[in-house]
């Protein structure tokens, strides 16, 4: 089944709109930049069985065509999240199932130098709001380390709930890391997730 793939998803100076093989240089540059920043809770491929050769990190070009190739075929949605028209920082939409189920996770990460200043929170109410309205989805979970305290703030503050520890559910960083899921139905979000953002960002801002 193939999903809504939109040109671009906005909120503000905020934006989401598919990854393409031109933003390899201004990709490249935010995230050799933010090294040190993201190795804690990047995706690493773990050791292959005995015999087999070991795996080895997709180039920038390839790591595209393998994103835009899957999101044809329905099972994902690869975004670049801009901020003030520039790049800067990564979305996906990924393990998208139908039948029964119809849910999906969402990953992402961010420039460190805007960091805080609700860039992320926008960016994943963005995504939430197309995988329930558009896309059809029912369910979204975003998996996060417990000892990712920024990541675990974009989630808390837009009212995803937590559903407990899965115990060394990926490879992270170079080892099998515990995640704390957290998960949203879309009737738990009737109003829009945007639009909870920006109630809960105005409440915080008169409560100052």
């Amino acid at each position: 089944m193939s999903v809504s793939w939109p040109v671009e998803l906005r909120d503000g100076a905020v934006a989401l709109r598919p990854i393409r093989q031109r933003d390899q240089r201004a990709w490249r540059e935010v995230n050799q930049r933010n090294r040190d920043w993201l190795r804690p809770w990047e995706a690493t491929i773990p050791p292959p069985p005995p015999g087999h050769l070991p795996g080895h990190r997709p180039t920038y070009r390839q790591m595209v065509r393998h994103l835009r190739a899957e999101a044809q075929a329905g099972r994902m949605l690869p975004f670049v999240v801009t901020y003030e028209g520039r790049l800067a920082g990564q979305l996906t939409v990924a393990g998208i199932t139908w039948g029964s189920m119809c849910s999906a996770h969402i990953g992402y990460w961010i420039d460190q130098d805007v960091a805080g200043r609700g860039v992320m929170p926008a960016a994943v109410a963005l995504a939430t709001d197309h995988c329930f309205r558009s896309v059809g989805l029912h369910r979204v979970e975003i998996c996060i380390r417990p000892e990712n305290g920024p990541s675990r703030r974009v989630v808390e503050k837009l009212g995803f709930r937590s559903e407990g520890l899965r115990p060394k559910y990926l490879h992270i960083d170079g080892a099998w890391r515990d995640h704390l899921i957290y998960a949203l139905t879309a009737e738990e979000v009737p109003e829009g997730l945007v639009e909870r953002w920006h109630r809960r960002t105005a409440q915080h801002e008169n409560n100052k």
